[in-house]
């Protein structure tokens, strides 16, 4: 089979690999779509320290059960499934209290040193990570789960009430999967802010968000005391610093996107105080996979719309180039829907 491999930082090679079998309590699964996350970027650049080299990147795909495992049941071949990638180790302290994503021995399928990642032709993933798709559910949604899991953590994070107002900074893609979960989720108002006009243009245009803008005080006539919640989703750390801004009294800043480590951002402790505002972040995936299947069933997010372009496997390197060159929005790998 084929797989993409990044054989060290920077080197990305195409090569043949034997195809996976499925061990105990493992299932093999061909990959119907895999999209390319920021993460993977970072694995490529040498800049994620899990990665474990050479690894096979590719953590947001689906694909349909082809071999069933020793001692694993309720599944069978030719069930259409998605992966949650997260592999946590279900000992250690904050496993242990429910907090899987915050493992002490955090590993993720395509990320970390698992065997195997969702950019190539077939991968055995553990039973217990598997999700059945809903009738009808294409690999081009199916492939959008695990970051629309990642955006429901968020919210899960957050508590919002139904009447709540957001910004969301960054128009790209995990941006506008938050705003559209905002929007599934009551908002009141969901105003975004980028500083590519041609972002802004299609977060107006094609996804419908009429309060969109370059800066916090172009929207301050619709939003006088701030928003309620405040959604940083660029991983800039200027912008976190910044978005502190748009907070109304009381209100909440999610800290969404991945800022480089090491770097500070800088925040008025007494504005924090007085005004009860509350800083958070948000880590991954916890208990959201399921509820992400369910909201893309219910038709929060436009699929047709989030994936801008599809590559063979082959052409695993063009994709990356239109994912650098910020083109699209999802990029994926994968045949067509079906």
């Amino acid at each position: 089979m084929r797989a993409v491999v990044v054989e060290k930082p920077g080197t990305v090679v195409i090569k043949e690999m034997e195809k996976p079998k499925a061990g105990p309590g493992q299932v093999v699964i061909q990959v119907g779509a895999c999209g390319i996350c920021g993460t993977d970027v970072h694995v490529i650049e040498g800049e994620f320290p899990p990665a474990v080299y050479p690894v096979v990147i590719g953590h947001e795909f689906g694909g349909e059960v082809v071999e069933v495992g020793e001692g694993v049941t309720g599944v069978a071949v030719g069930d259409r499934v998605g992966v949650d990638p997260t592999l946590n180790c279900g000992a250690c302290y904050f496993c242990q209290r429910g907090m899987g994503n915050l493992c002490e021995q955090w590993n993720g399928i395509g990320v970390g040193d698992y065997p195997g990642g969702g950019f190539a032709e077939y991968i055995a993933v553990p039973a217990g990570n598997i999700h059945p798709l809903p009738e009808g559910m294409s690999w081009q949604a199916a492939a959008l789960i695990e970051p629309v899991s990642c955006v429901v953590r968020g919210f899960h994070r957050l508590q919002p009430l139904v009447g709540e107002s957001y910004v969301v900074y960054g128009a790209g893609p995990m941006g506008l999967l938050n705003a559209q979960v905002a929007r599934f989720n009551g908002a009141s108002l969901v105003a975004m802010i980028d500083i590519n006009p041609s972002r802004l243009e299609r977060a107006r245009d094609v996804f419908g968000f009429a309060h969109v803008a370059a800066s916090l005080e172009e929207l301050r006539d619709i939003a006088p005391r701030g928003f309620d919640n405040v959604i940083e989703a660029t991983g800039v750390t200027k912008v976190a610093e910044r978005a502190i801004d748009g907070v109304k009294r009381g209100g909440k800043l999610l800290l969404f996107g991945v800022c480089p480590p090491g770097e500070t951002a800088s925040y008025d402790a007494f504005k924090i105080y007085n005004e009860e505002i509350t800083i958070m972040g948000t880590m991954a995936v916890l208990n959201s996979y399921g509820p992400a299947i369910d909201i893309l069933a219910a038709g929060a997010i436009d699929t047709e719309q989030m994936v801008t372009h599809t590559f063979p496997i082959d052409q695993f390197n063009a994709a990356m180039d239109v994912v650098r060159s910020g083109k699209g929005l999802k990029v994926q790998v994968g045949g067509p829907a079906s």
